[in-house]
């Protein structure tokens, strides 16, 4: 058989990049007809020399997945995984105290049935990963923050050494170690390490990442391919944003293997990512209510994608090499012209770099790719998710990280002083990576140090003011108090919640009218906030007008029937009107 134009030119364009394998696979040839057509082309000693070099690298990563051993691995590599476990606990150490911030509070600190075993069995698969480790904190722990939050580190620190695990099988050690190291101490991962509520973030990646891993070792051992099956389920229970990562094996497969051989080995994977996608898209209306509710912002309408998509991405790439403006709200989200030019140049230069890469070099384009792919849940044109955010991209980083981690092998493959200058900007890119971690974890300590560093950093967000003014007063700034949820609700003035807010502290501050006022534009604008009737029957009643604080008190009851203090006040002021 004789090999046409249009397969020797594939040759031409891949033998660099694919092994002789991949390369037969995907003609559909013997490898004997590859190898016959080198020997033709070439000189006798440059065919020798491909034999000698080429033939020899490309048994290297089969090798490594064919003799794999969990535990001749950890003994080989014990030295390397003990510094990768001293990287993440010791940029992490000083998060373990911190206290329960923002979503932690109502989700943990004053949720009564944060240890309910129910909470097990939660989400559309009838199983919840975080909600089995949420009971196992909880009883061992009880509601202590420490209990909660030593569980992302570890889940952390295991996606650390998994990442190890997976690179170390299908690429150089120096990038697996390169791409770890930076995974463990990079401050953009904060988000979903330090801040207990960030757990489906950091859950979901360590899952995924022992599905990949026993995807690739199912190139050798099938019964692999079942743990990987397992372990992806879990993902997808762990955060409908896994929904996507049946892309990553297909890329994989394009990039490192053969999609035409292997696409079947994928197809548990992408049914059960598909039956979720379908489940997920039949909410996206209540999706997007709840996110109306939340934020008293009107959601309707859709975003433009040519917009979005590259603010969304340049933000992420721009926070990973420089990661200075970390916050919890990316709320500067307006640009001048000027800067728009600057961003969506920034974005067709990566475009770019994916296209060369996907032609000259499709390892690093996988990994361009995976970065972009697990962005996909929240970039849609729905508004069913903030724009950036940083927990979105904790998966994500590991697609820069080793982009980056090949470019330093590159460049250090060149001579001895290339390779003297690449690791040691590397090993200063690591210490500043690790120092402004350790900053940062300083911003999660408590409520009152997180809102004030995130103000620094987004000034114009509404709920960032309305937290402020909580923090100063529960510390007894009332006229500074006022100020804050004033400028909330002048951002936006149908935020019920900082209506709210500002009513109570008119209260703290005997200005019963203001409050009652402020209580009724909270109501007029969100009916179902009962504290808002709760206060004001407490304000009636402390004013002897006890037929109107009944009428208050009643209205909170039918929203919220359950409340034990509810009730009780119910009753007393029930008992004041039968003494009358």
């Amino acid at each position: 058989m004789n090999l046409d134009y249009r397969q020797k030119n594939y040759i031409k364009r891949n033998l660099r990049h694919f092994s002789v394998a991949k390369i037969a696979a995907d003609l559909e040839v013997p490898e004997n007809e590859i190898l016959g057509y080198l020997r033709k082309k070439w000189s006798g000693e440059k065919y020798e020399k491909f034999l000698a070099n080429r033939l020899a690298a490309e048994s290297t990563t089969q090798g490594a997945i064919s003799s794999f051993s969990f535990s001749n691995f950890v003994r080989d590599n014990r030295l390397v995984l003990a510094g990768l476990a001293v990287l993440v606990l010791a940029v992490y150490f000083n998060s373990f105290f911190n206290g329960f911030v923002s979503d932690d509070v109502q989700g943990y600190a004053l949720n009564q049935k944060v240890g309910d075993i129910s909470n097990i069995f939660a989400g559309p698969l009838r199983f919840s990963p975080q909600g089995l480790l949420s009971v196992i904190a909880y009883h061992l722990g009880g509601l202590h923050p420490f209990a909660f939050r030593v569980i992302n580190i570890f889940l952390h620190l295991g996606s650390t050494i998994l990442i190890f695990f997976i690179l170390s099988l299908i690429s150089k050690r120096n990038i697996a170690i390169v791409a770890a190291s930076l995974f463990a101490v990079h401050p953009i991962l904060i988000e979903s390490v330090a801040w207990i509520s960030g757990i489906p973030y950091s859950l979901y990646a360590f899952f995924f990442f022992f599905s990949f891993l026993f995807y690739i070792l199912s190139k050798n051992n099938k019964k692999y391919l079942y743990f990987s099956v397992i372990f992806y389920t879990l993902a997808l229970a762990s955060s409908e944003k896994a929904v996507v990562l049946f892309f990553a094996l297909m890329i994989y497969e394009f990039a490192y293997g053969s999609v035409r051989l292997n696409w079947k080995k994928i197809l548990p994977h992408a049914f059960i990512s598909f039956l979720l996608i379908v489940l997920y898209l039949t909410k996206i209306g209540a999706r997007v209510s709840n996110v109306e509710a939340l934020s008293y912002q009107q959601a309707q309408g859709y975003d433009n994608p040519l917009i979005q998509v590259p603010i969304a991405i340049v933000s992420y790439l721009g926070l990973i090499f420089w990661p200075d403006k970390l916050t919890l709200y990316h709320t500067e989200m307006s640009f001048s012209r000027g800067q728009f030019v600057f961003i969506y140049i920034i974005f067709l230069l990566f475009i770019g770099l994916l296209i060369y890469t996907f032609k000259k070099n499709r390892k690093a384009f996988f990994w361009l790719a995976f970065f972009v792919i697990i962005l996909l849940p929240t970039i849609t044109p729905f508004r069913i998710s903030w724009t950036v955010a940083e927990r979105y991209v904790y998966l994500g980083t590991l697609g820069i990280f080793v982009a980056v981690a090949m470019l330093v092998d590159k460049l250090a493959s060149f001579n001895a002083n290339a390779k003297i200058v690449a690791y040691s900007l590397l090993i200063m890119a690591i210490a500043g990576l690790s120092v402004r971690t350790i900053i940062r974890n300083a911003d999660w300590k408590s409520e009152d140090s997180l809102w004030f560093a995130t103000a620094r950093v987004a000034p114009s967000g509404q709920n960032i003011h309305n937290n402020l003014g909580d923090v100063y007063a529960r510390n007894g700034d009332l006229q500074k108090a006022v100020e804050e949820f004033m400028l909330a609700i002048q951002i936006n003035p149908n935020y019920a919640d900082a209506y709210h807010n500002l009513a109570n502290t008119y209260h703290q501050m005997g200005q019963t009218e203001e409050a009652i006022k402020n209580y009724q534009k909270a109501l007029e604008i969100n009916p179902k906030i009962w504290q808002s009737y709760q206060n004001v029957a407490s304000i009636y009643f402390e004013a002897g007008d006890i037929e109107a604080a009944y009428a208050n008190i009643k209205k909170a009851l039918e929203i919220n029937p359950a409340d034990p203090n509810l009730q009780a006040n119910t009753k007393i002021i029930e008992e004041r009107m039968q003494a009358k």
